[in-house]
């Protein structure tokens, strides 16, 4: 891991799709990333499902009322998740984008609730969790600031697909950048 006092010039956004939001029970679905400079400008992107089983990503799924809003969610899930590539091999994916683009730099991840993906990189990815930063960027955090500060609601649609929730994420962040940069003072 970089220096902690090392300035980043880029941030690594991650997004996962999970069978509920428990790492100690749940499994991981599908893995999005994304590099982005400052001016949040993609750099490049990776996106996969992760092969699972499918009685036990069922299993779950029954368990979590979540999935009964989403069905085509699910249902693309059922059918992806067979040919999605091996955890291990998406660690892999994803360590060598990080070195990449990072190399000494610190990797500091981004994404909305991102400490909740975190703590599932760390259980199932954890080769990838020492390659992180500890520092993390969380929109979650912006909103719950330009809501209760400001007034300032942001309206995101809820797609839950990891590519199309990050952009949602830099999308929402570059907003509240813009809201700061046109009222100044």
């Amino acid at each position: 891991m970089a220096d902690k006092n090392s300035i980043p010039t880029k941030l690594i956004w991650v997004d996962l799709e999970m069978t509920g939001l428990d790492p100690a029970k749940d499994l991981i679905l599908e893995v999005a990333a994304e590099v982005t400079d400052f001016d949040l400008k993609t750099l490049e992107s990776y996106e996969t499902c992760v092969r699972q089983k499918r009685e036990a990503v069922v299993s779950l799924m029954q368990a979590n009322i979540w999935w009964k809003d989403f069905p085509g969610n699910r249902d693309e899930f059922l059918e992806s998740i067979v040919e999605g590539r091996p955890q291990d091999r998406v660690e892999q994916e994803l360590i060598a984008l990080v070195d990449k683009h990072f190399g000494a730099e610190p990797a500091v991840l981004a994404g909305n609730s991102i400490y909740n993906d975190r703590m599932f990189i760390k259980k199932y990815m954890p080769a990838l969790d020492l390659k992180l930063h500890y520092r993390m960027l969380d929109v979650s955090s912006w909103k719950v600031l330009m809501q209760g500060k400001y007034g300032v609601v942001y309206e995101k649609k809820e797609i839950h697909r990891a590519f199309d929730d990050i952009q949602a994420s830099i999308a929402e962040l570059q907003y509240y950048l813009d809201w700061f940069k046109n009222n100044k003072g």
